[in-house]
């Protein structure tokens, strides 16, 4: 099985799990990926706490929900779709006629097959979403609502995954898990990053730590840097919020508010390779969590690479968002550019040649014995590396400035270094122990 085959597999598991803010489908998420995950830790904050300006919800539980018409037929039913029932819904059990009901029903006219995602988060209302082409069939008289559901004081669930490396700086991955049954925009991100992580966990060796969170979006964020703020600016070298990293239609990037963060540079780099016409977003486009990261006061060196961005492809937020939108190709698209981003993360160094002018490369089997014309271009890669290779800048600034992949770049460095030819020091971002080619060979 791919990568693809199973990040799309973990999504068909937790299709069918209704998440929200808070509550059992958050905590059944997190048990089905602890599975996959040793080490993960579920945390739980009570519901009335106080993060910063924001107030921890209360819990969420629903048991059913369901519409029926006159006949006693049930044509909405929790059941059979999560999305039917408004998020937050308070529970009502009444008789009431169409023209009333209505101010409680959901349709997207301009998508007349689509099932609406709606919440109520933060007022408590009811409601019920459903395509407009089934509403349009619904006849006038008398409609039974019953949601038995319960707002009580519980909490709110995250998971915590800390991998260890051999610095104190640390990469920061975050993902959410409060949105029921939808694909690329939901379960693409937990997928993803739970593969990037099992990937971590399997390395030999490993530069940075690695902070990687499950959460509810905003709330969970929100909540997490009110406990961790200080830990999280004095650690965090980069980070990326991982969603939207399913489909197959386009790359897409995301900044920092700053812009010229590490993280972006990475980003950048690895999208540039990965498709030359990805789109480019700026942070006045944001959504998702980098929203809390990078506000001020925050600031924290955080992204977002993506494939299909939030917002911008007309299933987002409806029941069209499904397991075909997402796909195996797609998932495993969006682990490959994320685990790239993170292997130049890893390898990024400041080489410095050791030789005055060019080395001699031929007598080490670096360079053709043979002279003719063109018998320099396979080499031409290691003699820039080498060209540029001052002390001054990254191997991450010189494959930028070389337009060569950083994945190509650097096992030529390692070669180099192998051969004497190149020393390999620590960037600026942490204090690297010296045998820094030991870090993901080539």
């Amino acid at each position: 099985m791919t990568p693809g085959e199973a990040m799309y597999a973990l999504a068909q598991r937790l299709w069918p799990l209704n998440r929200s803010l808070s509550g059992e489908g958050v905590r059944q998420t997190l048990g089905v990926l602890s599975e996959y995950l040793p080490g993960l830790q579920v945390h739980e904050i009570p519901s009335g706490t106080t993060c910063f300006d924001w107030i921890a919800p209360q819990e969420w539980r629903v048991r059913e929900a369901w519409v029926k018409n006159a006949a006693g037929e049930k044509v909405i039913d929790f059941a059979v779709n999560n999305l039917h029932l408004m998020g937050y819904s308070v529970p009502v059990d009444a008789e009431m006629p169409l023209d009333a009901l209505q101010a409680h029903l959901y349709s997207l006219p301009a998508q007349p097959t689509a099932i609406p995602y709606v919440t109520s988060y933060y007022a408590e209302r009811w409601g019920f979403c459903l395509s407009q082409q089934a509403r349009e069939r619904w006849a006038p008289g008398n409609y039974r609502v019953h949601i038995d559901s319960e707002l009580f004081a519980g909490s709110l669930s995250y998971g915590e995954l800390l991998i260890p490396g051999d610095t104190d700086r640390e990469i920061l991955l975050s993902t959410y898990v409060c949105h029921p049954s939808m694909a690329n925009n939901e379960l693409s991100g937990p997928c993803v990053t739970t593969w990037l992580a099992r990937w971590l966990q399997k390395r030999p060796t490993r530069r940075y730590g690695y902070r990687i969170l499950f959460l509810p979006e905003t709330i969970g964020s929100i909540c997490y840097l009110s406990r961790h703020l200080e830990a999280l600016k004095a650690r965090v070298t980069a980070g990326f919020v991982v969603t939207c990293v399913g489909d197959e239609r386009a790359y897409s990037y995301l900044p920092s508010r700053a812009g010229d963060s590490l993280a972006d540079r990475v980003a950048l780099h690895v999208l540039r390779h990965t498709d030359p016409d990805f789109k480019r977003y700026t942070f006045l486009d944001r959504g998702s969590d980098e929203r809390q990261y990078c506000s001020p006061g925050v600031d924290l060196p955080v992204c977002s690479l993506m494939r299909s961005k939030y917002g911008s492809y007309p299933e987002y937020h409806t029941s069209l968002d499904d397991l075909t939108l997402v796909t195996a190709a797609g998932l495993e698209g969006g682990y490959t550019a994320l685990r790239r981003a993170l292997e130049c993360l890893e390898q990024d160094c400041i080489p410095r040649a050791t030789t005055l002018c060019e080395p001699q490369l031929g007598r080490r089997g670096l360079y053709p014995t043979l002279s003719m014309r063109g018998s320099g271009l396979d080499v031409r890669d290691t003699m820039n590396l080498l060209a540029y290779s001052d002390g001054r800048l990254s191997l991450l600034e010189i494959a930028t400035l070389l337009d060569v992949p950083m994945w190509t770049l650097h096992p030529l460095a390692c070669r180099l270094a192998e051969q004497g030819l190149l020393d390999l020091r620590p960037t600026a971002q942490s204090s690297l122990i010296p045998q820094l080619t030991a870090h993901f060979p080539p």
